[in-house]
């Protein structure tokens, strides 16, 4: 292989707008967001176990209220 791949990824390029955008995820990709305007409106969650057995579970507000929540589980197992 070239030289090249062995600097990827560049530290310096990585590194790049960390200190501009650290901050935007911190707020936006919390696990539950509370902005005027703008917030969680679902939450979902997928488990898969070792023998392919998958729970899905997902939490939506309902009518913009934040005391509000529909719980809804799924579980199912993956074809082979």
């Amino acid at each position: 292989f070239p030289t090249f791949f062995s600097q990827l990824p560049d530290p310096a390029i990585e590194d790049q707008g960390k200190d501009y955008i650290r901050p935007i995820l911190n707020k936006y990709a919390a696990l539950c967001v509370r902005c005027p305007n703008y917030g969680t409106r679902t939450n979902t969650v997928v488990l898969i176990d070792a023998e392919g057995r998958v729970t899905f579970t997902e939490r939506n507000m309902i009518n913009a209220d934040v005391n509000q929540w529909k719980t809804s589980t799924y579980e199912f197992k993956l074809h082979s």
